[in-house]
């Protein structure tokens, strides 16, 4: 599912801003980083997004989307 979610990313974001992506870690790992310059996306399996709690670092800043 990562590798899908991350050749979805990486092809939306050519077709829609002309931006190549750098990808970070592998699918196989649980956990994908992509950077698009000001943007940067996290993709998490299930068990590595317990984990980490990622969100814990930034709780207090402002939710822009969540997918679940």
């Amino acid at each position: 599912m990562l590798r899908s979610l991350t050749h979805a990313v990486l092809e939306t974001s050519k077709k829609t801003g002309q931006i190549d992506g750098r990808v970070e870690g592998q699918p196989e790992s649980g956990w994908v980083a992509i950077d698009l310059g000001d943007i940067i996306i996290h993709l998490f399996a299930p068990k590595q997004r317990n984990y980490y709690q990622l969100e814990q670092l930034w709780n207090k800043s402002k939710l822009l989307l969540r997918i679940k």
